[in-house]
């Protein structure tokens, strides 16, 4: 995490919709005598109570899936848009560094086993859906008994966090002039349209 409070998000409904939006997770954890890391899809929800439920998959010959099987505790980083920024836009503005504007998630947590041939189902729905009218894949299209032999190679996982929290860095230090001089450089990139919405 960034430690300048100033670029803190801890809004959930923002962190979630980042999420969905950029879904590809990296969850990390201590494996021991080096970090262990792998990419995911995760499904991202808020349940009734509040909380955040987080959901992914690993193969089940990765070095993680037996940590996480035996209760390590994980952290998922999201990275959604980003953007080199350089001084130049910033107009006549002397003694600037480059530096970069992006939007991130981070969660935190305790990882417990769930239910595969659940999660597929999920996942196959969530991300159809986004290629209508394109006709949908589910899992009927398979033989059963490739679907059964595929899915006993995953393992499917799913973390409350005690930690969900992101990074929204979109020159929030800089004057509004050096703001704009940023946004007109960026042009339609979407850190400028997150920097124009962050204005309203």
């Amino acid at each position: 995490m960034h430690p300048a409070p100033i670029f803190r998000e801890a809004d959930t409904d923002a962190l979630l919709a980042r999420i969905r939006a950029y879904p590809l997770g990296l969850i990390t954890l201590n494996g021991g005598p080096a970090p262990l890391a792998a990419h995911s899809p995760v499904l991202a929800a808020r349940l009734d109570d509040g909380s955040v439920r987080l959901r992914f998959h690993l193969s089940a010959g990765n070095p993680m899936t037996h940590r996480l099987e035996a209760g390590a505790a994980a952290l998922i980083v999201f990275t959604g848009p980003e953007a080199y920024i350089s001084p130049d836009w910033y107009g006549p503005v002397p003694d600037q560094v480059p530096t970069w504007n992006y939007l991130s998630a981070e969660a935190e947590g305790t990882v417990v086993p769930t239910d595969a041939e659940a999660f597929l189902d999920d996942v196959s729905a969530e991300f159809e859906a986004r290629l209508l009218p394109k006709p949908t894949w589910t899992r009927s299209k398979m033989d059963p008994a490739a679907f059964a032999r595929m899915v006993r190679a995953i393992r499917a996982f799913e973390m409350v966090p005690h930690r969900f929290e992101g990074i929204t860095k979109l020159s929030q230090n800089k004057t509004p002039d050096m703001r704009a001089g940023v946004m007109d450089a960026l042009g339609e990139h979407p850190i400028a349209a997150a920097m124009r919405r962050s204005e309203r």
